[in-house]
C-alpha cells in the first residue's frame, strides 16, 4: 500500500512539471518612437520566454499621466527624463530597476517629392516653409527637444508660428508623409523606417539636445518579477542589436 502511494506521489509529481506554467501578461507603457524596435523585440521575448508583451504606444506624457491616475502597467519605456523623474518622485516606480537605455537625434524632414531645398535649420525661417510640424513642444519630449534646439539657435521666435503640433511623434511624421506640411522635426529614428519622407537636414548629436530614454518597472506591477525579467531582456546584447539596428545609440 504504502508503495502504491510512493508511485502515485512520484507519478503526480511527474505530471505537474510537466504542466505548463501560467504566461505572464506584461503591459509595457512606452513612447511611440520606440514602437517598431519594441515588436521586434517582443517578438523573440514572446517566443523564449512565453510570456505576453502588451504594448501602449504614445507620447510620454500622455503615459505617464495614464500611470499617475492608476492605469495598469508593468513597465514604462519614456522618451525623456523628465516624465520618468515625477512618477520617481510619486513613488510610482521600482527606483533600482531605472536605467537611461538609449539616445537619439532629431532630423528635418519633407515629403519624398519635395523640392524644398533645406540645407539648416535656418531655412525654416523662409517665406517657403509656411507650416512646420512638431509633436506638441509643450508636452511631447520629441517636441520639447525640437524647441529647445530652436531656441538655442536663436529661431523659435521665427517659426513659433508656423508650427504644427501633433499628439506624438509618429503623428508628426504622418502629417509630412501626406503632404500636410513643408516639413518636420523628428527623430532620426522615426524617418528611418517611413519610405515617404527623406531627411533634409540632421542635427548633429554634439549640437542638439540631450535626448535620453529611461525605462523602469513600475511598483504597482501586477507582474512584477516577471516586468523585470524583460526589462533585463531590454538591457541585453540581443536587445541591443535591434535597438542599433533601427538607429537608437545604446547607452551603456
Amino acid at each position: 500500500m504504502q508503495k502504491r502511494i510512493l508511485l502515485l506521489s512520484v507519478w503526480l509529481a511527474f505530471l505537474t512539471m510537466m504542466l505548463p506554467v501560467s504566461a505572464a501578461e506584461i503591459s509595457v507603457f512606452a513612447a511611440a518612437s520606440l514602437t517598431d524596435s519594441l515588436k521586434k523585440i517582443a517578438t523573440t521575448y514572446e517566443k523564449q520566454s512565453g510570456d505576453k508583451i502588451i504594448f501602449n504606444f504614445g507620447a510620454s506624457s500622455l503615459l505617464a499621466r495614464q500611470i499617475e491616475e492608476g492605469a495598469p502597467a508593468d513597465v514604462f519605456f519614456s522618451a525623456d527624463e523628465a516624465k520618468m523623474d515625477a512618477l520617481e518622485r510619486k513613488g510610482l516606480i521600482i527606483g533600482e530597476t531605472r536605467k537611461s537605455r538609449l539616445s537619439n537625434t532629431l532630423v528635418i524632414v519633407v515629403a519624398i517629392d519635395s523640392v524644398l531645398k533645406i540645407i539648416s535649420p535656418e531655412d525654416l525661417t523662409t517665406p517657403a516653409i509656411k507650416r512646420i510640424v512638431l509633436a506638441d513642444p509643450r508636452t511631447v519630449p520629441a517636441g520639447i527637444y525640437a524647441k529647445a534646439y530652436l531656441e538655442k539657435r536663436k529661431l523659435w521666435a521665427a517659426v513659433e508660428g508656423k508650427v504644427v503640433p501633433t499628439d506624438n511623434v509618429r503623428a508628426a511624421l504622418a502629417a509630412v508623409e501626406l503632404g500636410n506640411v513643408e516639413a518636420g522635426m523628428v527623430y532620426k529614428t522615426d524617418a528611418a523606417i517611413s519610405r515617404k519622407v527623406k531627411v533634409a537636414c540632421e542635427i548633429p548629436a554634439s549640437e542638439g539636445p540631450t535626448i535620453s530614454y529611461p525605462i523602469a518597472v513600475l511598483k504597482e506591477s501586477r507582474n512584477a518579477g516577471a516586468a523585470r525579467k524583460f526589462v533585463q531582456y531590454l538591457n541585453s546584447p540581443d536587445a541591443t542589436r535591434v535597438f542599433q539596428t533601427y538607429g537608437f545609440i545604446v547607452l551603456k
